[in-house]
């Protein structure tokens, strides 16, 4: 068997691998661009399979494509859907900013393995997977596929998964009353189930972020071509084609009303990204919560315990880190972190085009991946199996100077203060420290103080 056969394309002869579907046009970015190890996301592959079966069908419907074209099409968009094509889509994320090599490197695939299906040369990458299409509106309409079935499909279950654990830990915990923390010390008294019920809410909140910025990423260029003005592509092709697309996903996907700016601004993509980084800041925050509140186990707060899942360190003996926190913060940097690169990445519209667009996609489905993988990591490997220290809770709240709060209304602030530096000189407890100053008797502290009921 041959190791290569010859493309053609309009520059000339190439040589490409025997066993890829791929065609001239691909082999030459694919070439022309060893850069680094990122391939374009397999989410934009998929998003293209989508957005080529709907640009299909809406060509038959008005007229333009043969049924044959668009079954085998079809069929082929289906294949790759599957996963069935896998190895064919070789490009690096660093190729054009307007995505075209990897648009081609579709059609081509597409055209090559449906001419096989078909026995005949009877597809042709430009005339017919491409048709009534331009790079410049096929690769924009890809990111919002790829991104509303990131964040619809994967991110917003995950998401929604963690925060029905900790909800079920909220209940579970309304009972253990435990000293708060404002600026890493003591405060005032709180439960473990309002502690907990925050990390909920902010978790609840930032779904809603999400979901408010789906609507604009529902918004399809396809239909603008080159430079928004539809060239080449039949009346009501847009229309058709947004409409084919929906009915695929099952997503409200419609046709962008001013293609000028679906084809050069990416501030729909920036938005969102956006609550993306609000949920990673919340999951750091949460995160760094749950290894301070487990440290230990001696010498730590100790007043939760987190499921021990891998010895943590190649000399200590017997230590166990928080390592499905370490995780989620990692994360939460590298979120922070690509939402600098979608700003300036989107940034970049010069006339009548963003070509920065492969850098903005990448990043942003990187963020979408890694926190709903790393929601369900730490849901699965370490919120589910989170469990109080009811009696650690119990003796550091006893033990906080921050009770003397409870004493204002009866002694004043500037009494309740002397009360808690005396306690914290002494060593001694409230109790002693209040009698000692003479501000209440025994009987009347024991009347007005009670820990457990200031939450």
């Amino acid at each position: 068997m041959a190791e290569y056969r010859i493309e053609r394309d309009s520059m000339g002869e190439m040589k490409v691998p025997a066993d890829r579907y791929w065609g001239a046009q691909t082999q030459r970015s694919f070439e022309n661009f060893k850069i680094g190890v990122e391939k374009m996301p397999v989410e934009i592959i998929r998003a293209f399979a989508v957005l080529k079966k709907g640009a299909a069908l809406a060509n038959r419907r008005l007229g333009r494509l043969d049924e044959t074209r668009c079954n085998t099409i079809c069929t082929v968009c289906d294949e790759i859907l599957a996963g069935k094509l896998e190895g064919h889509f070789p490009l690096a994320v660093w190729q054009t900013g307007s995505g075209t090599q990897s648009n081609m490197n579709v059609n081509e695939v597409i055209a090559n393995r449906g001419n096989e299906l078909l026995g005949e040369k009877r597809l042709h990458p430009n005339d017919h997977v491409n048709m009534s299409q331009s790079s410049n509106d096929t690769f924009p309409t890809a990111m919002h596929i790829a991104a509303v079935v990131s964040l619809e499909d994967h991110l917003l279950p995950a998401l929604e998964g963690l925060a029905a654990t900790l909800k079920r830990l909220e209940a579970e915990n309304a009972d253990v009353v435990k000293s708060g923390r404002t600026h890493l010390q003591d405060a005032v008294p709180i439960t473990l189930g309002q502690e907990i019920s925050g990390w909920r809410a902010s978790l609840e909140r930032d779904a809603a972020l999400i979901r408010a910025a789906l609507p604009p990423l529902h918004e399809l260029a396809l239909g603008g071509t080159a430079v928004g003005t539809g060239l080449n592509a039949p009346a009501g092709f847009d229309t058709a084609v947004a409409e084919e697309v929906a009915a695929l996903t099952g997503k409200p996907f419609v046709t962008a009303p001013n293609k000028f700016h679906a084809l050069t601004s990416k501030d729909e993509l920036v938005f969102a990204h956006g609550a993306l980084k609000a949920l990673a800041a919340d999951l750091m925050k949460m995160a760094n919560d749950v290894r301070w509140l487990a440290s230990g186990p001696r010498c730590g707060l100790g007043e939760i315990r987190i499921p021990e899942n891998e010895p943590g360190s190649s000399i200590m003996p017997g230590k166990v880190n928080p390592t499905q926190c370490e995780a989620v913060t990692m994360v939460a940097v590298q979120v922070m972190a690509n939402d600098v690169a979608v700003g300036m990445a989107a940034s970049q519209g010069n006339f009548e085009l963003n070509v920065f667009m492969p850098v903005c996609i990448h990043n942003f489905l990187q963020s979408a991946r890694l926190l709903a993988d790393a929601m369900v990591s730490f849901d699965r490997n370490c919120a589910a199996g989170i469990t109080a220290d009811r009696d650690k809770c119990r003796h550091n709240l006893h033990n906080s100077l921050m009770l003397v709060t409870a004493l204002n209304p009866y002694i004043g602030y500037d009494n309740a203060a002397k009360t808690a530096k005396l306690a914290y000189a002494e060593g001694v407890s409230l109790k002693e420290a209040c009698v000692k100053l003479g501000f209440l008797t025994p009987e009347r502290f024991d009347e007005v103080f009670h820990p457990e009921e200031m939450v």
